[in-house]
């Protein structure tokens, strides 16, 4: 009983935590795409609709660089990787 009111408190508070926009619903179509081992900021560029130049333009990085870790060719070092997340309003470990 303790434990399904925990769960319904819970479910209150991330409703409550989404309507206020601290909180955002990721489509299941993002997160098939994650767990098939598509490359995460290609995905998670895609999903906020920026093309790899705007999403280079608004992390100050090159899209060059955004296309080698989108295409694994390059990891992108710690301050690209947080630049990247930044502008996709996104965790850094949501890249890793």
């Amino acid at each position: 009983m303790l434990e399904s009111m925990q769960d319904v408190a819970e479910v209150t508070r991330v409703r409550a935590a989404h309507e206020r926009g601290e909180e955002e619903t990721i489509p299941d179509e993002v997160v098939e795409r994650l767990l098939a081992g598509e490359s995460p900021l290609r995905v998670w560029r895609e999903y906020r609709g920026l093309s790899q130049i705007a999403l280079a333009e608004s992390a100050q990085v090159t899209q060059g660089m955004v296309t080698m870790i989108e295409t694994g060719k390059r990891k992108g070092q710690a301050m690209t990787l947080k630049r990247l997340a930044e502008a996709l309003r996104i965790d850094v470990d949501d890249l890793l």
